[in-house]
């Protein structure tokens, strides 16, 4: 029960990327990351640099890594939103209620409402995956609404909160990514604080002259910080892409419903 309440909130597609995300990017560390900061710091030592800013050294640092990870992370949660939205676009191009299983028009039957309910049938036999998508669900929940009222007026209520209720959706899908672009500014932020922490910490050396120490530190606290801003400046920008996409999304589902379905209904109505 655990697991499962745990895969509505989180589904298994996700969690498997933030794995294997781990593993990449932990790899990309083991293998490149931290060998080269060693190899830079050590050559900064010999030539008497206190301070080396490298990528490698940049990225060393734990915070950094985390940081990495829930970019990539965060990334492929936006990817995926966007895909599934580019992935079906085509379907506005397709009359749903245009034909039955038996290659009748619509226009050629008399009763509007035995229409919609071979419409409403046609819909029930489309594939899982074309069922599931927000245009098909929203000209579904109008067309129950209209076979069941027989009123234009309920069906564009019903049109309206379908597509309130797609907005809310993936307005919620989007909640985590969300958290993502606050969390990794907050990540870079701990970095910061437990670099100013050790830099303190050898205050006493720096008096002394020995600023090396101190040095380090300090690049700690400020690579941290500076890593995690860039991250949250990309995934924001993707991020207002996917709510284009979402907004557009929205708006065609509206447009398509009341193109195909409205307008259908209500000349019939008006004839009667």
């Amino acid at each position: 029960m655990r697991f499962s309440s745990l895969r509505r909130i989180v589904p298994l597609g996700s969690l498997v990327a933030l794995a294997v995300s781990t593993v990449a990017v932990h790899f990309a560390y083991l293998e490149v990351v931290w060998p080269q900061a060693e190899i830079d710091l050590a050559l900064a030592r010999e030539a008497g640099q206190s301070t080396v800013r490298t990528l490698a050294v940049i990225l060393k640092d734990i915070e950094q890594e985390i940081c990495l990870i829930l970019m990539l992370w965060g990334f492929y949660l936006i990817a995926e939103r966007s895909l599934s939205i580019i992935r079906y676009r085509y379907l506005f191009e397709v009359d749903f209620l245009h034909t039955q299983s038996g290659g009748e028009t619509l226009d050629a039957r008399d009763n509007i409402v035995e229409q919609m309910e071979g419409s409403f049938n046609a819909l029930r036999k489309l594939p899982g995956n074309i069922q599931g998508t927000p245009l098909v669900q929203t000209l579904s929940a109008s067309i129950r609404r209209f076979i069941i009222t027989h009123s234009v007026q309920n069906t564009s209520e019903a049109i309206l909160t379908g597509v309130e209720a797609v907005a809310h959706r993936m307005e919620s899908e989007n909640a985590m990514v969300r958290y993502l672009i606050w969390a990794i500014p907050s990540i870079g932020f701990i970095g910061t604080v437990r670099g100013i922490g050790e830099a303190l910490g050898h205050a006493d050396e720096a008096l002394a002259g020995d600023i090396v120490n101190m040095a380090a530190s300090l690049g700690v606290a400020f690579n941290s910080t500076f890593v995690a801003l860039i991250i949250s400046i990309f995934l924001m920008f993707f991020l207002y892409q996917l709510q284009r996409l979402q907004d557009g999304l929205v708006t065609d589902i509206q447009a398509y419903c009341e193109r195909f379905l409205l307008n259908r209904i209500g000349k019939a109505n008006a004839k009667e």
